[in-house]
C-alpha cells in the first residue's frame, strides 16, 4: 500500500490504516501517566488534536482488540503501560461549540456537545450503562456528567479517562469580539462552564475519573477557572515536554528521507528542500532556549504533501489557515490603532522583542493578558514569536515573518495588490535584474509608507519587507534563505531558483546595509557619488566561499544594497 503523507489528518486510527507517515511520539504517554490532570498549550495548527486522538485509541478499552494494529508498530506498542484500554474514554472538543450574543444559547451549544458525547457511551460500552439514568440531550453538561459518573462509580464500571480538546476556543471567540463581559459571566461565579469543571475535579476525588488532559492555545480561561478547578498540571514550560508535539531536526531528517525513498525524488534536490523547510517551518522553542528547536508539523506536513506529490517544490509554501487574525492582535493591544501599528511594526521590524521573564507562565488571566508587559508573552503562546534566549523573544521562522509583514500591510494600509505590481514582477522573470526590482520595490511600496515610519526603520524592516513583497509575487520560481549561515557569517537574504523551474542553479546573495540621517551626512557624499565599501565587499565574499564550496555549479551573484532612511538607495553588484 503506498504511504501518504497525513496532512489535516487529526484521527489517529485514519493515519495509522491509510499508511500515514508517522513520526513516532509515543514515548510522552508513558511519561504522561506519571502527571496528573495535565494541561497543555500550543498554537493553533501545531498537532494537538492528534495527540488526542492518540490517547483516545490508547486507553479506550473498547479499542483492546486493535491494540497491535495501531500502536504495534510504535515505542508504546513494544512497551506498553499497565493502563493501556483500561478505561471508558470521555472525549470532548470545545472548538465544535457556537457560540452567541445570548449565553443561554451558548450553554444550550455547550450541553449539547457534552451531554451528546456522555450519551454515546450507552452505544459505546452498553455492557456497562444497562442501568444508566437516562436524561435528555440538552440536558445541562454538569448535571449530565455527575449523574454519569456516580452511576459508573455506584456499579463498579471502569475509570473514566477525559480528554477535552482545544479547551479554550469558545470562549475565546468572546475576547476577540470585544464582548468580555460574556466571557467574565462565562468563567466566574456558578456559570455552566465553571460548574462543568466543579464536576470534573469531583470526579477525580471520587475516584471516578481516572485522569483529565487538556489542551488548549491561550492559559487566560485556565487561570480564571482555576478556583472551579485548582488540580491542573502545566505541562506547556515543562523542559520534559517540550518535544511532545512538532518534530526535532533528527525526526524530520529521518521523515524526509524515507519519502525521498519511497517517492523516487531526485536526491540532487535535497539540499535546497533541506534549507527550504528549516527557514520556513522550524525555529520554535517553548520552553529552552537552548535546546533543540521543532518544526510546525502542520506546515512541515502541508510542504511534504505537494513534494511527494509532484515531486516539485510547491508555490505556496503553507497554508493560509495558520494565520492567526488580527483581531487577535487587536484585542491585544485593546483596539487602539496606534498600539496596534506600534507592535506589528515591532514585529515586522526588530530581530528581538524584549520579555519579562516573570510574564512567561503557565497562566494569566484576562486582564494580564491586556497588560503591554503581556504583549510578547501573548503573542508567544499565539505562535507568532518564540524564545530566543532569556531576555529576548524573536519570530520563529519565514512563514511567520511572512504572516507579520501581511499585519504590517494590514494596519498601515499598504497596497499589497497584484495590479500595483505585476508590470514589475512579469519584467523581473522576463529578464532578472535585482537593480531594477529593488527600485520598483521603493517605488511601488517604499513610497506609500507613512514619513513618520521612517525615523524607525532599519535594515531588517527593508529586508524583510522586500522578501515579503518577491514571495508574494516570485514564489513559483524562486525560494528565500534568510540568515542562512556559513562558516564565515550569516546572509542577509539569499535567492534560490527553484529546481523545477527556469532559474534552476540561479542562487543570489544579498546583504543589507543601512544608513541613518545623521550616519550618511556624516559620510558626506551623496547617492550618485557613493560607491560599494571595502569591508562590505569582503563580508560578503567570505559568505560567497561558503556557498560556492556546498554548491560549486551554482550561478552565484553577490550584491550589497545601501538604504538611506527614506532618501534612497544604492545596489552594487560585487565580483568574486
Amino acid at each position: 500500500m503506498e504511504r501518504r503523507v497525513p496532512y489535516g489528518i487529526m484521527n489517529y486510527a485514519e493515519l495509522v490504516m491509510e499508511n500515514g507517515y508517522f513520526i513516532d511520539k509515543t514515548p510522552f504517554i508513558a511519561r504522561l501517566e506519571r502527571v496528573k490532570n495535565p494541561v497543555f498549550l500550543r498554537p493553533r495548527r501545531f498537532g494537538k488534536s492528534l495527540l488526542c486522538s492518540m490517547l483516545a485509541y490508547y486507553y479506550d478499552l473498547k479499542k483492546a482488540y486493535r491494540f497491535d494494529e495501531l500502536f504495534g508498530h510504535t515505542w508504546i506498542g513494544k512497551n506498553p503501560t499497565q493502563n493501556h484500554n483500561q478505561y471508558i474514554v470521555l472525549k470532548f472538543d470545545f472548538s465544535v461549540i457556537a457560540v452567541s450574543d445570548d449565553l443561554n444559547d451558548t450553554e444550550y451549544a455547550f450541553n449539547r456537545h457534552c451531554t451528546g458525547r456522555i450519551l454515546e457511551s450507552w452505544y459505546s460500552y452498553p455492557d456497562y450503562m444497562q442501568s444508566a439514568p437516562g436524561f435528555a440531550p440538552d440536558e445541562k453538561a454538569s448535571t449530565a456528567l455527575s449523574l454519569w459518573l456516580g452511576y459508573l462509580q455506584k456499579t463498579g464500571a471502569p475509570q473514566v479517562y477525559v480528554i477535552i480538546d482545544e479547551y479554550d476556543n469558545f470562549v475565546n471567540q468572546y475576547i476577540t469580539s470585544h464582548q468580555d463581559h460574556l466571557y467574565e459571566e462565562i468563567t466566574s461565579g456558578d456559570s455552566f462552564l465553571r460548574t462543568f469543571f466543579k464536576v470534573l475535579k469531583e470526579g477525580r476525588q471520587t475516584g471516578a475519573v481516572a485522569n483529565v488532559f487538556i489542551t488548549g492555545v491561550l492559559p487566560i480561561a485556565i487561570d480564571d477557572l482555576t478556583s472551579s478547578y485548582n488540580i491542573a498540571s502545566f505541562l506547556t514550560l515543562d523542559p520534559s515536554f517540550e518535544h511532545m508535539l512538532g518534530f526535532t531536526q533528527a525526526e524530520v531528517s529521518e521523515l524526509v528521507d524515507t519519502i525521498y525513498q519511497d517517492f523516487y525524488i531526485d536526491q540532487v534536490t535535497r539540499g535546497e528542500v533541506n534549507d527550504l523547510i528549516k527557514n520556513q517551518y522550524d525555529g520554535y522553542h517553548f520552553v529552552n532556549p537552548d535546546s533543540e528547536a521543532v518544526y510546525n508539523p502542520t506546515m512541515l506536513m502541508f510542504f511534504l504533501r505537494q513534494l511527494s506529490e509532484n515531486k516539485t517544490i510547491p508555490a505556496d509554501l503553507f497554508d493560509l489557515n495558520m494565520r492567526t487574525d488580527l483581531t487577535w492582535i487587536r484585542r491585544l493591544t485593546g483596539g487602539n490603532e496606534e498600539n496596534t501599528r506600534e507592535l506589528v511594526f515591532q514585529l515586522t521590524t526588530d530581530e528581538s522583542i524584549p520579555f519579562n521573564r516573570k510574564a512567561l507562565v503557565s497562566q494569566f488571566n484576562m486582564h494580564e493578558f491586556f497588560e503591554p508587559a503581556f504583549y510578547p508573552v501573548s503573542l508567544f503562546y499565539l505562535g507568532l514569536l518564540t524564545r530566543k534566549d532569556e531576555f529576548d523573544l524573536k519570530v520563529p521562522n519565514l512563514s511567520m515573518k511572512e504572516i507579520a509583514v501581511e499585519y504590517f500591510n494590514e494596519v498601515f494600509h499598504i497596497d499589497p495588490g497584484q495590479e500595483r505590481y505585476k508590470e514589475m514582477m512579469q519584467g523581473f522573470i522576463r529578464k532578472p535584474d535585482l537593480s531594477r526590482l529593488f527600485s520598483d520595490y521603493w517605488r511601488l511600496y517604499v513610497s506609500q509608507l507613512p514619513e513618520a515610519i521612517f525615523s524607525q526603520v532599519n535594515e531588517n524592516f527593508y529586508r524583510t519587507t522586500f522578501f515579503e513583497l518577491c514571495s508574494r509575487y516570485l514564489s513559483t520560481w524562486f525560494v528565500w534563505n534568510v540568515k542562512r549561515s556559513y562558516p564565515k557569517g550569516r546572509t542577509d537574504l539569499e535567492f534560490v531558483g527553484k529546481f523545477n523551474e527556469k532559474f534552476a542553479g540561479l542562487r543570489w546573495i544579498i546583504e543589507f546595509k543601512y544608513f541613518s540621517n545623521t550616519e550618511w551626512a556624516g559620510m558626506k557624499t551623496s547617492l550618485e557619488e557613493f560607491t560599494v565599501r571595502e569591508e562590505d565587499t569582503l563580508q560578503i565574499r567570505g559568505y560567497a566561499e561558503g556557498l560556492r564550496h556546498e554548491y560549486p555549479e551554482a550561478d552565484i551573484r553577490l550584491f550589497v544594497i545601501y538604504c538611506i532612511v527614506n532618501q534612497g538607495f544604492s545596489v552594487f553588484e560585487v565580483t568574486g
